[in-house]
């Protein structure tokens, strides 16, 4: 049986580390700057674990949701 997610340690546990991982995963998919990035808004769900950064750069605007304890992006939403 398997721990709830209150019980397994965090890989993501601040703002700073998901942001950064949030504007490592921009620069990749879209081919733009880092210091072209803008943050936005960050949120984070505690029932799941997730993430939501809200980042913007050239009148683009995107969603990343990360899981905090696999440190990885689950999803990029252009908005």
């Amino acid at each position: 049986m398997s721990p709830g997610i209150g019980l397994m340690n965090r890989r993501l546990e601040t703002k700073e580390s998901a942001i950064s991982l949030a504007i490592s995963g921009i620069t990749k998919k879209f081919n733009v700057q880092s210091n072209e990035i803008q943050c936005l808004e960050t949120k984070y769900d505690d029932d799941s674990g997730d993430w939501y950064i809200a980042l913007e750069w050239n009148k683009k605007r995107v969603i990343v949701k990360m899981d905090s304890v696999l440190a990885t992006i689950t999803e990029i939403k252009e908005i």
